[in-house]
């Protein structure tokens, strides 16, 4: 009994502790610099890594900028599908769950940032790769997860 219950709880608890993560970041970025301001707790990681507020009107890596109503609406859609999809999902698909709940999570995130402010926030800047933020990153990796399960399924 308590392993079904465990097994129901993946994919919400995931996609909550991934959007608090998200949330928790991007006010912590928000209210300790300014934007466009680097900040490098590492110094010998300065010239490769930093965080540096950005905002970002476009999809990802900044690409098709001012496009917030239709990204809006692109999220709710893929936040929609996910809530759908997930309820008939077998139990026994914990790496779907999980990978679900990484892109659940990312897209509230990111959403409630185009609702608030019309732009997303982003901070994470490897230098040589655009700025992002968690969100994305659990997006990313939501979707490797999903392709490798699939890509292991259509194997097995």
């Amino acid at each position: 009994m308590v392993k079904r219950g465990l097994e129901n709880i993946l994919l919400p608890g995931v996609a909550i502790l991934i959007l608090l993560f998200d949330r928790l970041s991007k006010h912590l970025v928000t209210a300790n610099l300014k934007l466009g301001e680097p900040w490098n707790p590492i110094a010998p990681l300065k010239r490769w890594v930093s965080l540096t507020y950005v905002t970002n009107t476009g999809m990802a890596f900044g690409l098709f900028p001012n496009l917030d109503v239709f990204l809006i609406f692109v999220a709710v859609v893929a936040v929609t599908i996910i809530l759908v999809y997930s309820r008939h999902l077998p139990s026994d698909q914990h790496l779907v769950k999980l990978s679900l709940g990484l892109q659940l999570g990312g897209a509230l995130g990111n959403l409630i940032d185009r609702l608030r402010y019309g732009y997303v926030i982003d901070f994470i800047d490897f230098k040589v790769w655009p700025v992002f933020n968690l969100a994305d990153s659990a997006i990313t990796i939501g979707i490797a997860l999903l392709i490798y399960h699939l890509l292991r399924e259509e194997r097995g």
